[in-house]
């Protein structure tokens, strides 16, 4: 299948850090297409040969397993080209138009890696250009939108160009191979459905945590915020995938169709539900791997005074059958105590316990960075003089040791997907509105609230409240259990 992709934005950040190192992988792991052409569109001037230069020099940053060779990045570098354009221009459109058109490959990607205030002008020009027949998809990038407003209009810009089947919109902890096999864990298995509800499941957690600051990044993060960033997508289409009814089939809008009615059936935030069951928080000085950091205030280009949040906790329910009074507390910040992603399956108790020794609950975590995998907790008899004893052992699936293959990156399993057509692990613009709809409130009440976010000394687990909100229900966080 020949295919073209346009990656508009081709010298930015994205492009260079996450998605043409993830090309390469595909490319190096036979995976990549034959036939295809790879287009950089940017404002400044530059031949193909230095475009691929560019990227060459690049790739010192990406990690030493992952870097071609001086022959791999030759054969890579092929398929690179490189075009100049004004994204106000339309005849700059018009020529990229002629230059797909010269070949007529099977798929035509375009991949908007740009700030997502231009998508609405990218949107139109393609359209008007004549850029979105049936064989052309367009790929968004996060943020789609800064509130429900935003994104709708963006939304609106997208569907005038494009059908709702060529839009693929990404959401990249959807690639993770341990999301993936969320589904093959609930719908793959018999194991689990039966206790995969409110009578067996005490709570469920997910927590994205991060080690880092915000970096140089302090004017996109300030006007963002860990709710806008984390919160709204990633944790939200991961809390879709655990709390959905299964799909009659695996075609896409039969998943993304479950994942909506998951949105829709969250409790709604009121403003006295905001300051009772979120929590948000910004980091101050501390200490991380033993050595001093700077508090939030004191990043580079993050204006005194922010009250943006560094920190988000929060409890939901899910207001259904299979859920209905299951707590699920969802948990992001950066500057914390640990770099992880996780998703803990907390079942209740047993109903009579018979045994003496540890009073520890049965759980699953499902692990998604650093490590990739499965633990299964579970009590077992310690034989001993005073007689049986439980104590707590796991079970432990590490999916890198499992598969004996190399497993695919989260950019380059999307990647692929979007060559190929397939929707499944994209977030569907009905999907994208509900999750603004139910986070709209608590923007709203932070807005009205001048006390603005608490403390939290770096290299911690976040504030104090988060820790006595799960309590008020008899939980811990799954690090302080």
């Amino acid at each position: 299948m020949s295919f073209d992709l346009v990656f508009f934005g081709g010298t930015g950040d994205l492009t260079w850090r996450k998605l043409m190192p993830a090309l390469f992988q595909a490319f190096r792991h036979g995976k990549l297409p034959p036939g295809g052409r790879i287009l950089a569109v940017a404002r400044d001037e530059r031949s193909d040969d230095e475009y691929r230069a560019f990227i060459r020099e690049r790739f010192v940053e990406v990690e030493s397993a992952k870097r071609p060779s001086d022959d791999e990045f030759k054969r890579f570098a092929e398929m690179l080209h490189y075009r100049r354009m004004d994204l106000s221009q339309p005849e700059h459109y018009a020529g990229l138009k002629q230059w797909i058109a010269d070949r007529n490959a099977d798929t035509t990607v375009l991949y908007l890696a740009t700030s997502p205030y231009l998508f609405p002008v990218i949107c139109e020009q393609l359209g008007a250009a004549g850029l979105n027949g049936p064989r052309v998809r367009v790929v968004l990038e996060k943020p789609l939108g800064h509130d429900l407003a935003s994104a709708q209009e963006i939304n609106r810009v997208v569907r005038a160009a494009f059908a709702e089947t060529q839009a693929f919109r990404i959401d990249h902890y959807l690639g993770k191979p341990a999301v993936q096999n969320l589904m093959a864990l609930r719908f793959g298995n018999a194991l689990f459905e039966p206790l995969w509800r409110r009578e067996s499941i005490a709570n469920i957690q997910i927590t994205l945590a991060e080690g880092l600051g915000v970096g140089t990044r302090g004017d996109y993060y300030n006007t963002t915020g860990a709710l806008r960033d984390m919160i709204q997508n990633h944790a939200l289409q991961l809390l879709t995938m655990i709390a959905m009814e299964p799909p009659s089939t695996n075609d896409a809008d039969a998943i993304r169709d479950e994942k909506l009615k998951v949105l829709r059936s969250l409790k709604p935030f009121t403003p006295e539900s905001v300051a009772r069951d979120v929590v948000r928080g910004q980091y101050k000085t501390g200490t991380v791997d033993g050595q001093p950091v700077a508090g939030y205030l004191d990043e580079v280009k993050v204006p005194p005074g922010s009250h943006c949040e560094t920190f988000v906790a929060l409890r939901t329910e899910v207001q259904n059958w299979r859920w209905a009074g299951v707590p699920f507390y969802l948990r992001t910040g950066k500057r914390l105590a640990g770099q992880h992603a996780q998703i803990v399956v907390n079942f209740r108790e047993v109903p009579h316990p018979i045994f003496s020794g540890s009073a520890c609950a049965n759980k699953l975590v499902i692990k998604l960075q650093p490590e990739d995998g499965l633990e299964l907790h579970l009590l077992a008899a310690k034989g001993g003089a005073q007689g049986e004893m439980l104590v707590p052992v796991s079970l432990d699936l590490d999916f890198d040791k499992a598969f004996a293959t190399q497993r695919v990156g989260a950019y380059e399993r999307l990647l692929m997907d979007a060559i190929a057509g397939r929707l499944n692990l994209f977030v569907r613009s009905d999907e994208q509105e509900q999750a603004w709809r139910w986070v709209e409130p608590v923007l709203q009440a932070w807005a009205a609230d001048a006390n603005g976010p608490r403390p939290y000394a770096a290299g911690t687990w976040g504030p104090p409240a988060a820790s006595a909100m799960v309590a008020r229900d008899g939980c811990t966080w799954d690090e302080e259990s």
